[in-house]
């Protein structure tokens, strides 16, 4: 049994993150139109740094978003489940994504994950995103506490018609897929830019063919989805860690030989649920801090050698950061409890 630090002090929210809009300085040059988002075809998922008391460490954080600028990433997804937003409180959230916005908005696309099971709470969450500039929100259907396909259409409806709005389709975290005769009917607002597929291609084919803009969720499929399937591009968890090369999958035409040789990376992201993968990657690379809020923990001894290993056989300058690639003992991380 692997044994890690842990901190179980508790940060106190209300001074911390001060959220409610009148308090919040907000760019309105930044607001966009849906036809934006639809536009944009690398759009990374990105990672929330800690501190070791497990509050957001913003220097790391603000240092990641500018490596995915350099790199030619379009958009952001702030809080979302590699983000660990449902490690968050919405006080938390809503400070991320006015932060983003603020700092980066000019220059990325800011897209919150402010969706949720609890349609009251998807519908303020949305309501603060959009006051706090925004560019687009990403909801997901209501999970867990699972609900009709009535219910799951009004749901989505509740929050359409706020502004441009990415669906999230991922029936294995959901438990509950959603079918494309639901999306065919939220596809009459204009305010939908479409739809973040997990299903795979067949399903991406299905919203391409009726001129429904798609995003596949899937690192693994991206390339196919892109050029083979229609997809638009990629909401992508891989392009944290490499987002130039994950610029050309998406940008420059089919890629085969590329697309191959970064499918072992890409499997390795997923052996344990994410964002457990990238976590641990990104804190060898030296650009976060080796801090994980529990549930989450990293990953073994073994696969810490194996991303050793991969980072050599890609190029470590094809990865972000300067550092040496570092193997981290269990004692290096630390698990945070409370925050």
């Amino acid at each position: 049994m692997a044994t890690f630090k842990s901190y179980t002090g508790v940060c106190f929210r209300g001074s911390a993150f001060p959220v409610s809009p009148s308090n919040i300085t907000t760019n309105k040059n930044t607001r966009t139109c849906t036809e934006d988002i639809k536009s944009l075809r690398l759009i990374t998922a990105i990672k929330t740094p800690y501190l070791p008391d497990g509050r957001f460490d913003l220097e790391a954080y603000d240092a990641l978003v500018n490596m995915q600028i350099e790199n030619g990433v379009e958009g952001v997804i702030v809080g979302g489940t590699t983000g660990e937003g449902q490690l968050m409180s919405w006080e938390e959230h809503i400070m991320l994504i006015a932060h983003t916005v603020n700092c980066f908005g000019g220059n990325i696309k800011v897209i919150g994950n402010t969706g949720s099971n609890s349609t009251r709470e998807a519908i303020h969450a949305t309501e603060q995103g959009f006051a706090v500039g925004m560019h687009a929100a990403l909801h997901i259907n209501p999970y867990y506490g699972k609900t009709s396909l009535d219910g799951m259409v009004a749901h989505f409806q509740s929050v359409l018609s706020m502004g441009p709005t990415i669906i999230y389709n991922v029936p294995s975290r959901t438990g509950q897929d959603i079918p494309p005769h639901v999306i065919q009917n939220l596809a009459q607002s204009n305010c939908l830019a479409g739809v973040k597929e997990c299903v795979g291609n067949d399903r991406i084919k299905e919203y391409t063919d009726n001129r429904i803009v798609v995003w596949s969720g899937n690192d693994d499929q991206c390339h196919d989805a892109r050029w083979g399937y229609g997809a638009t591009g990629v909401i992508s968890v891989a392009s944290n860690l490499i987002p130039g090369l994950m610029q050309q999958l998406m940008f420059v035409g089919k890629n085969p030989a590329l697309n191959s040789k970064l499918l072992p990376l890409i499997d390795w992201l997923f052996h344990m649920p994410n964002p457990i993968g990238l976590n641990t990657a990104l804190a060898q690379l030296g650009v976060v801090r080796p801090v994980f809020r529990l549930p989450f923990v990293p990953l073994p001894l073994e696969k810490r050698i194996e991303f050793v290993n991969l980072v050599k056989q890609i190029g470590r300058e094809h990865f972000v950061g300067t550092e040496d690639v570092q193997v981290l003992d269990d004692d290096d991380f630390f698990l945070v409890s409370r925050y």
